[in-house]
């Protein structure tokens, strides 16, 4: 059993690192070898998620490196290794010869390992080593193309965004060994005592928000759009974006524990994807529309974990994840064909690859929550545990539902719609493409019955998830009869601009200024605070060393000359007086027996006077 989880782990990650290390020279054997290591991965993670291996293995005193797969880790190890084999079999026909393809394929096998040590880690320690190499990974595929500025700004803009948010499990783990010793158990952290448990959850809130770009840290996203397509339908699909909706689904208990980090997280949840929802109906450009997408329907996801609807969190996870993936590969297909990724001028581009166009059709109208597909089933379910606890939140995912509708529409309108060009080079997309692209549309098909009784009870007891509960037709029927009303507005709108206010439409295409708000209330200052730092460091520092340094030459200077001199001339003065002392001294030692016996008679008569003086 431990040999199984190892293998699962070690495989991708090992591949990863032969491939990145052994750079051009293994471009040709890159894709097969990545291919086949992600399709060994699929069938190791299916046969973990039956069979919840465990292992444990010696890192530091008293915590211990500890993995498992379990219901929810089984769930996620499965649609990982997933769509990593679905997108590696897209890039494979996507990446040319010209390409460093060893370098990609690479980090791709790099990435989805520490995914997989993300999803499966027990305790915190081991969280937080995955959760890094996620973090620098992501950095890299994102600038895969680094000798692009643009592209490589965009990678840093979205490292330090999430690394400066992942700063939060680090404050978890303060905090939970603050609260007293142990492995620092995921599980476990639920039990730590206050003040400790607020800032355990702050933490895990701040690092979950942050990988899942939900609010404020959303704007993270659009600029991560500047890497290549299959990386996008990896990361911002089913793997990175969605390992901060994981953890708090995974930490649920410790929401609740703590008396606000339920609601905190369900609300936050609902705003993002009220707010990023309104983002992607104002864009354009298709990938930004998919990016902001992305963010609205994980909001979904933190949602469930807020509500405590573990089912349908990982239902709308599985669901979510099959369609964003084939859309981004998608977006990547038309790019490589078209040249463009603009909306108005993708007019007619699944008229022009109708089977493309069929494949994105169904997973449009998937994402837009339309019966029978999945995300409309999935999304029922967790807001039937939103209903519950709160009917302004219910209100909140029907609004947000309701947006997912019209920017899923939107895209169709604009694709299907009579092409006013040919494609700009002429280009087809690559037939290897096609396959994986159908899978990931069928998937959208076969996972519509796991969101209904009996399969979704057994999914319950497989998450061990407690009694939650159950939608009735009527929240069926009134979330379909929206998202259909909210369909034919859209369709019938056509292409034409939504009619908003200029400011309001301004800042929905400009990600509300999110960005312009990080930059205004952080990195400005912090940069202004550098720059006082340094030239504080140049003008007082550096001029007191400066100061410091020519007072200690002077001082040297001064020493060399006068009190050097001084002590040269009192050393040479004492030795010139015993040298005349010593002349003295032997005057009297002639060699002459008679003048050492007067000399004799001298002294002994001098002492002889003196004692009678003193007498």
């Amino acid at each position: 059993m431990s040999a199984l989880l190892w293998t699962l782990i070690a495989l991708p990650l090992g591949a990863g690192v032969l491939l990145a290390l052994a750079g051009r020279r293994a471009d040709r054997a890159a894709p097969l070898l990545a291919v086949g290591v992600s399709a060994t991965a699929l069938g190791l993670a299916i046969t973990a998620s039956l069979r919840h291996p465990a292992v444990e293995a010696p890192l530091m005193e008293g915590l211990p490196f500890r993995i498992a797969v379990d219901g929810l880790s089984g769930v996620l190890v499965v649609t990982v290794t997933a769509v990593t084999l679905a997108v590696l079999l897209f890039s494979v026909a996507e990446f040319g010869a010209h390409e460093a393809r060893a370098r990609f394929f690479g980090l791709m096998l790099l990435f989805a390992g520490s995914m997989l040590v993300t999803v499966t880690a027990t305790t915190l320690p081991v969280l937080l080593m995955s959760w890094e190499v996620m973090g620098a990974t992501s950095w890299a595929l994102i600038g895969y193309w680094w000798r692009e500025p643009e592209r490589t700004a965009a990678a840093d803009t979205a490292f330090l965004t999430t690394r400066a948010a992942d700063l939060g499990l680090y404050l978890a783990a303060g905090a939970a060994l603050a609260a007293g010793p142990g492995p620092l158990t995921l599980d476990g952290l639920a039990s730590s005592d206050e003040p400790w448990l607020s800032f355990v959850t702050a933490g895990i809130l701040i690092a979950a928000f942050g990988k899942s770009a939900q609010l404020p840290f959303s704007f993270w996203l659009s600029r991560a759009m500047q890497g290549p397509s299959p990386v996008s339908a990896l990361l911002h699909s089913a793997a990175m974006v969605v390992a901060g909706a994981y953890l708090l689904l995974r930490t649920g208990p410790l929401l609740d524990a703590s008396g606000w980090g339920a609601d905190a997280a369900a609300w936050v949840g609902g705003a993002t994807a009220i707010a990023l929802g309104l983002v992607a109906v104002a864009q354009t450009d298709l990938k930004q529309l998919l990016a902001a997408s992305t963010c609205a329907q994980i909001g979904f996801m933190v949602l469930a974990a807020g509500v405590g609807a573990t089912t349908g969190g990982a239902l709308q996870l599985m669901a979510h994840a099959a369609a964003k993936s084939l859309l981004f590969l998608m977006a990547g297909a038309w790019l490589t064909a078209w040249g463009t990724q603009r909306l108005p001028e993708l007019r007619g581009a699944a008229r022009a690859y109708r089977t493309v166009g069929v494949l994105c059709t169904v997973c449009v109208l998937s994402l837009a929550g339309l019966p029978p597909l999945s995300l409309w089933a999935a999304k029922d379910v967790l807001l039937a545990g939103a209903l519950e606890d709160s009917p302004l939140l219910y209100a909140t995912g029907l609004a947000a539902a309701v947006l997912s509708a019209v920017y899923s529409v939107k895209i169709l309108r604009f694709v299907w719609d009579r092409p006013e060009r040919q494609t700009s080079d002429g280009r087809a997309i690559p037939r290897g493409a096609v396959a994986p692209l159908t899978l990931l549309a069928l998937a959208c098909i076969v996972l519509t019955p796991v969101a209904f009784p009996p399969v979704r009870d057994a999914l319950g007891r497989y998450l061990g998830a407690q009694a939650q509960p159950s939608p009735p037709i009527w929240e069926y029927a009134l979330s379909g009869a929206l998202a259909l009303a909210a369909s034919a507005v859209a369709w019938g709108w056509g292409t034409r601009l939504v009619p908003l206010p200029d400011r309001l439409k301004a800042g929905s295409a400009n990600w509300l200024g999110l960005e312009r708000a990080a930059h205004v209330l952080l990195v400005s200052p912090t940069l202004r605070i550098a720059r006082a730092a340094a030239a504080f460091d140049d003008r007082v520092l550096d001029r007191a060393v400066v100061a410091s340094a020519r007072g200690t030459l002077g001082l040297a200077r001064w020493t060399n000359r006068f009190v050097e001199e001084a002590v040269d001339g009192a050393v040479e003065g004492i030795a010139t007086a015993s040298r005349r002392l010593g002349a003295w001294a032997r005057r009297p030692q002639t060699g002459q027996l008679h003048q050492y016996l007067a000399q004799a008679v001298a002294a002994f008569s001098v002492i002889a006077v003196v004692l009678v003086l003193v007498r």
